[in-house]
């Protein structure tokens, strides 16, 4: 087990964003987190990642209780991720995006810069970007930009990587090609908890399933378990749903 969510809830005023949330993470898995608008899916990534302090509850990554650590805390004990809205620093190049990634996920002062280069390399190599390593990262398109933001946060040389919504705004083909670049990840040996509203997506990448409601865990299973599953789909894939 590499993450676990004990008893978590997070409020906002008096709005509970995320109520008793448990579940756990295997190490190298791909875990999917779905649900209607609202349901507290980016909030809980928020408070895996510190960018939120929850109210009551505890989070562990490796056995440690990393419960309201601060982000870049959180970031150098192997935990990155994505946003939906793409944040690429649009006047930097490609090159530079990554290399931010590499120096603010380690410890600057022990290592070499002529390996920080070519691990950036190898990483935009890996998201199919290294023809564009000189490019400014502003004038990339939105796929190649939504691919950038995975190359920085690998960067950090995470163990977890948190996906939020990585393949909105894409394409149906850009989308596929997404879903097996995703679970690639997997097979190399990284962990991840991704967050999306295209089922196609999210059944076929995830290994597990984790579905939310108003802030509350409701089903959680293996994808065929999840698309049968008559709650999940009274509240989220509708009732005629046969996804």
């Amino acid at each position: 087990m590499l993450l676990e969510l004990k008893d978590v809830t997070k409020r906002f005023g008096g709005l509970i964003a995320v109520k008793n949330l448990s579940f756990t993470v295997n190490k190298n898995e791909i875990l999917g987190l779905i649900g209607p608008n609202g349901s507290g899916k980016t909030t809980t990534l928020n408070l895996i990642c510190g960018s939120y302090r929850p109210d009551s509850g505890t989070i562990k990554f490796k056995g440690e209780d990393i419960t309201g650590l601060r982000p870049h805390v959180i970031c150098r004990k192997g935990i990155a991720r994505t946003f939906q809205l793409v944040r690429v620093f649009a006047t930097m190049t490609v090159f530079q995006n990554v290399m931010v990634g590499i120096k603010f996920g380690a410890n600057v002062r022990t290592r070499n810069k002529r390996e920080d280069e070519l691990t950036a390399l190898k990483i935009l190599e890996m998201c199919k970007l290294k023809e564009k390593k000189d490019v400014l990262a502003g004038s990339l398109t939105f796929a190649e930009q939504r691919r950038l933001e995975i190359a920085r946060a690998l960067a950090t040389k995470p163990e977890l990587l948190l996906l939020d919504e990585v393949a909105a705004g894409l394409n149906p083909a850009e989308a596929i090609e997404m879903s097996e670049f995703v679970k690639q990840l997997r097979d190399s040996g990284l962990t991840l908890i991704m967050v999306e509203h295209i089922m196609k997506i999210i059944m076929d990448a995830s290994d597990r399933i984790v579905v939310l409601d108003y802030g509350e865990k409701i089903a959680e299973g293996f994808p065929i378990e999840i698309s049968t599953n008559k709650d999940v789909i009274k509240v989220y894939l509708g009732e005629t749903s046969n996804a």
